[in-house]
C-alpha cells in the first residue's frame, strides 16, 4: 500500500515538472522571435512601407480639369505604366547615369586599388606606428559626406585654395578642377578620400585572420615579402574583395551628396547630374513626385540587378576555384 501511495506521489510530481519543462521550452523557442520583433517592425516602417509607397506613387499622376482651380480641378488617377515609361526614354536620366558609370569607373578601382595597397603595407613586420596609420587612413571616412564636399569644394576654387596661391608663386599653370573633364576627377577625389579608410579596415581584418603558420611556412619556402603579398595574402582575401568590390558599386551608383554640395560653386554640375539628383529635382524642385517615384523604382531595380548578376559572377568563379 505504501509502495503505491509512492509511486503515485512520484507520478504527481513528474507530471507537475512536465507542464513547466513545456512551458519553459515554449518561451525558448519564442526568445528570438521577440529579440527579431523590433527589428522586424522598424524594417518594415522605414524600408518596405517606403517602396511599397514608392512603387503606388509611380502608377499614378496628377490629372487637372479646366484651369486647374477649385477643389475638384485636381486629382490623382492610375496612369499604369506610362510614368516608367518616361522615365526610360528621358536624356537627362540617361544622361545622368552615363556620368555616373564614367564617374565609378575612376572611383571603384583607385579606391579598392588605394585600400588593399595601404592594408598590405600596415600588415608588414617593418611597419611602425600601425595604430596611428591605421586610425590617419580611417579618420577621412569619419567625417561626413558634405562637410568632406564642402572641404574639398574651397580646395578647389582658385580664389580661396592655398594650393592655387602655391602653384601662382611658384609659376606654374593653374588646373581648373570644377570645369569640364577634371571635375570627374575632382569628384572622384572626394569619394576615394573618405572610402579608402573604410575598405582598408575591411581588407586588413580579413589579413589578420590569416593563421600566422601560412607566412612562416611561405618564409620558410624562400618566399619574399612581395611574392607572400601576391601569392597568399591577395588571393586569401578575396571575399573581402568581393565584398569591399559590390558596397562600392552600390554607393557609386547612389552618388548624390558630393555633386549637390559642388554644385553652388561650379556651373559645371547642373541639377540633373546624376540620377538620384535627378529623382531630387522632379520630386521638389517640378513638384513631379510620381515620375520622381517611377524613377526611383529604375534606379532601386538596376542598382539590384547589378548587385545580383555581380554576386553570381563571384559566387560562380569561386565554385570553379574551389573544384580545382
Amino acid at each position: 500500500m505504501s509502495g503505491t501511495t509512492q509511486n503515485t506521489g512520484k507520478a504527481a510530481h513528474g507530471s507537475g515538472r512536465a507542464p513547466r519543462a513545456r512551458a519553459t521550452s515554449g518561451r525558448v523557442r519564442r526568445a528570438p522571435y521577440a529579440f527579431l520583433f523590433p527589428a522586424v517592425v522598424l524594417f518594415l516602417l522605414f524600408f518596405v512601407a517606403p517602396i511599397g509607397y514608392a512603387v503606388y506613387l509611380s502608377l499614378r499622376k496628377v490629372e487637372v480639369k479646366g484651369l486647374g482651380l477649385g477643389s475638384g480641378a485636381r486629382h490623382e488617377a492610375w496612369t499604369g505604366l506610362s510614368n516608367y515609361t518616361a522615365a526610360l526614354s528621358d536624356s537627362e536620366l540617361l544622361h545622368g547615369a552615363l556620368r555616373v558609370l564614367g564617374y565609378g569607373a575612376i572611383v571603384v578601382p583607385v579606391m579598392l586599388g588605394s585600400a588593399l595597397l595601404f592594408a598590405l603595407m600596415l600588415d608588414t613586420d617593418r611597419v611602425r606606428l600601425t595604430p596611428f596609420t591605421r586610425l590617419a587612413i580611417f579618420l577621412p571616412y569619419a567625417i561626413p559626406g558634405v562637410i568632406a564636399a564642402l572641404l574639398w569644394g574651397f580646395l578647389y576654387l582658385p580664389s580661396v585654395s592655398p594650393f592655387y596661391f602655391l602653384l601662382d608663386k611658384a609659376g606654374l599653370p593653374e588646373p581648373n578642377l570644377l570645369d569640364g573633364g577634371p571635375l570627374f576627377i575632382a569628384l572622384s577625389n572626394i569619394a576615394i578620400w573618405g572610402g579608402t579608410g573604410f575598405n582598408m579596415i575591411v581588407i586588413y581584418t580579413s589579413l589578420r585572420a590569416i593563421p600566422a603558420e601560412v607566412y612562416e611556412a611561405a618564409k620558410l619556402d624562400g618566399c619574399s615579402q612581395l611574392q607572400i603579398a601576391l601569392r597568399i595574402k591577395i588571393p586569401m582575401v578575396a571575399p573581402s574583395l568581393v565584398l569591399t568590390f559590390f558596397f562600392s558599386i552600390i554607393a557609386t551608383l547612389q552618388v548624390f551628396a558630393e555633386p549637390t554640395t559642388l554644385r553652388p560653386l561650379t556651373n559645371s554640375v547642373s541639377s540633373t547630374w546624376s540620377p538620384l539628383m535627378k529623382v531630387y529635382q522632379d520630386a521638389f524642385g517640378n513638384n513631379d513626385i510620381y515620375s520622381a517615384s517611377a524613377q526611383a523604382v529604375i534606379i532601386a531595380v538596376a542598382t539590384l540587378a547589378l548587385s545580383f548578376g555581380f554576386l553570381r559572377i563571384a559566387n560562380a568563379r569561386s565554385k570553379q576555384e574551389e573544384a580545382r
